[in-house]
């Protein structure tokens, strides 16, 4: 017999190993004995009050033996021979799209304009040490895309889009820690994923997928409303018969080239800020209601933040408790931040974007001219202007967050985990009222939330710009482009997802559209 029950326990509760069998055998009213295992199902942490609670959901096996494998099994198979799909794009996306096609019983074909993992560390110390950015290799192009070295969380709200558990437990055989399958908000870490990314490549390669990296696409043949080849920059002609793009919310060039070939877009709503890093133990304090270290048993804090200012959303974003700041830039001359935890979280600073809602159809008025673009060109300036008042190198422009919210520009700034540095810039009057003015009276209100939030020791980082797509690439019922037959669009650059889970999600949904009546 198997009883699946809840259970609540206190940190001074948790330092006892067999608590969780004691209390289960107590709230069944059976004997300990009698418990043949337990398995954990769901941990989560509720610290709204002094008394910290962990509340678990688990599995308690009655009198029989609590199963050693997976109830999910990947039947991938030998597709060396068989009718190939091209993938462009090998982040979450395009490899869930890869190893899905592979289950179905056909050859993916993945293009891949970055490095694999291992020579992508390269081009990050380039960034970082030496402010140059490669193009085609950074924080958001290469092999695992822009989740496997910005952070790795797993949380996802697109519980309707398709089987979550499948892309966990996926992630767990390919060499995650089951600890996700637990964990109430998951996180692999970014010294783990690539691992992870690579297994996960090896797969595909192992049953006749193809993976070709530092492989551009710079232009397409249609003939009749379908895509008949592919363009690679070294100048290769691929002739195709279904494309599923999956190239990410910074593929600015495969925007442009749609458009040049006249392929529908839209220009899409998306949310812009900056960055606030505030020291680990502050956040600590607040959320566990402590002084000084935090206790051993809890990881380091987290927090979620949303305030409507002038009926418009503002809130925190890919929040990274003990993480780092990163530069996310895509091309030089501009300065895009970002952010990323280890998997032990153990980093003396926490950081989230702070970003505000901006609406395509209506706040965007100066830049109607650029069309589909407009969104798209008002995230560009932003990161221009963030580069130049930074000093036109990958510094980014800062200030303490009590001087930007009372318009005084920082005669000095807080230790960030920020590697190419920080300038103090008056990001309280460069930034465009429509995003300073809000974030501002958003800054107030979350101290209010927070006490110890609004503080001197934080700093304001800017700019966070790449939260999603600022252009979306239409698909139908068939999830297939109007115009385009068998040319389907998928995940953040699309425009259909918002972070690992719910774009590998997507990755799924477009293999099997794409191959169906294949």
């Amino acid at each position: 017999m198997v009883k699946d029950i809840q259970l609540r326990v206190t940190l001074e509760e948790e330092r006892q190993s067999d608590i969780l069998l004691l209390k289960a055998a107590q709230f069944l009213d059976i004997p300990a004995d009698d418990i043949s295992g337990i398995k954990v199902l769901r941990k989560s942490i509720d610290a709204r009050k002094r008394l910290i609670i962990l509340n678990y959901k688990i599995a308690v096996y009655i009198k029989e033996p609590v199963p050693e494998t997976s109830e999910y099994h990947f039947d991938y198979k030998d597709v060396s021979n068989a009718k190939p799909i091209h993938i462009i794009g090998f982040g979450p996306a395009g490899m869930y799209a890869a190893l899905r096609c592979i289950e179905l019983g056909f050859k993916p074909v993945v293009l891949e304009r970055g490095k694999n993992v291992k020579d992508r560390r390269r081009d990050l110390r380039a960034i970082n040490q030496e402010h140059f950015v490669n193009e085609d290799s950074n924080y958001c192009f290469g092999e695992g895309g822009a989740g496997t070295y910005s952070d790795g969380k797993l949380y996802t709200r697109s519980l309707k889009r398709g089987d979550v558990r499948r892309i966990f437990e996926n992630l767990v055989y390919h060499g995650a820690t089951d600890q996700i399958l637990v964990d109430a908000h998951p996180h692999i870490g970014t010294n783990k994923l690539p691992k992870v990314v690579t297994n996960i490549r090896e797969t595909i390669l192992k049953y006749g997928g193809e993976v070709h990296f530092e492989t551009r696409v710079s232009d397409f043949t249609i003939n009749d409303g379908t895509i008949t080849a592919i363009h690679t920059q070294q100048g290769e002609e691929i002739p195709v018969n279904r494309v599923i793009l999956a190239t990410g919310h910074s593929a600015r060039d495969i925007f442009y080239l749609l458009n040049d070939k006249n392929i529908g877009l839209k220009a899409k709503s998306f949310a812009m800020g900056v960055r606030v890093e505030h020291p680990q133990h502050i956040i600590d304090s607040i959320q566990y209601h402590c002084s000084g270290q935090r206790d051993e048993l809890l990881p380091a804090a987290a927090y979620s933040l949303v305030q409507q200012v002038n009926n418009r959303g503002v809130y925190s974003f890919c929040m990274c408790p003990g993480g780092f700041i990163v530069p996310a830039a895509t091309a030089n001359g501009e300065v895009v931040v970002n952010g990323m935890s280890p998997s032990k979280r153990n980093n003396e600073f926490a950081n989230s974007g702070i970003v505000v809602e901006i609406n395509a159809d209506t706040d965007l008025h100066k830049y109607e001219k650029h069309g589909v673009f407009k969104a798209l060109e008002y995230q560009k300036d932003l990161e221009r202007l963030a580069f130049t008042a930074g000093g036109r190198t990958q510094t980014a422009p800062a200030q303490r967050l009590t001087d930007f919210v009372e318009g005084n520009l920082s005669t000095d700034l807080n230790p960030t985990s920020y590697q190419p540095g920080l300038k103090s810039a008056p990001l309280h009057s460069l930034l465009p009222k429509l995003i300073g003015g809000s974030l501002r009276k958003g800054f107030k209100a979350f101290g209010e939330k927070m006490k110890g939030y609004y503080t001197s020791e934080a700093n304001v980082i800017g700019v966070e710009s790449r939260t999603s797509s600022p252009v979306n690439i239409p698909r139908n019922e068939q999830l297939a482009h109007p115009q385009i037959s068998n040319l389907y669009p998928c995940g953040e650059g699309g425009g259909y997802a918002g972070g690992i889970i719910s774009a590998a999600m997507d990755g799924e949904r477009c293999a099997e559209a794409a191959t169906k009546n294949l």
